[in-house]
């Protein structure tokens, strides 16, 4: 089973290219490891490990104007592997791809970010558009 944890270069150089107007949405779905993985040795959960990362980098993320737009419990999986479960998943919001690259190269954000590291076992972060809400399936509704 793949892991992932942080973005590829190549990802993150595609993410930056599409530097297009407005609001960006990010969906986070975050599986944390039994016992977080520092490299110094402490011991923490994972959970605990990403509670540290939340507290430490929330003032950078609202500083820059990211907040949480939706968060969820993760429940089952219907379609897709059995597999992925999550432990948190929330849709965060940033004003622009400008506010994310600047939340990242924050000296305190990157020191928060340690936390995560050590925390996740694996995740996935996918950028989306803000789109309108409609009353049915599919881009017309």
């Amino acid at each position: 089973m793949s892991r992932f944890v942080d973005p590829t270069r190549q990802a993150f150089a595609a993410f930056r290219a599409n530097d297009r107007p407005g609001p960006i949405h990010m969906l986070n779905l975050v599986r944390f490891r039994d016992h977080a993985a520092y490299p110094d040795g402490r011991y923490a959960t994972g959970a605990e490990a990403y509670a540290a990362y939340g507290r430490e980098s929330y003032p950078v993320f609202a500083r820059l104007g990211g907040r949480i737009v939706w968060r969820g419990n993760f429940e089952c999986m219907l379609i897709g592997s059995e597999a992925e479960a999550w432990d948190e998943c929330f849709v965060a919001e940033y004003p622009s791809v400008t506010a994310f690259v600047e939340m990242i190269r924050d000296p305190v954000y990157r020191e928060a970010v340690k936390h995560r590291q050590a925390a996740v076992l694996d995740s996935r972060l996918i950028r989306l558009a803000p789109a309108a809400s409609g009353s049915g399936f599919g881009s017309e509704s």
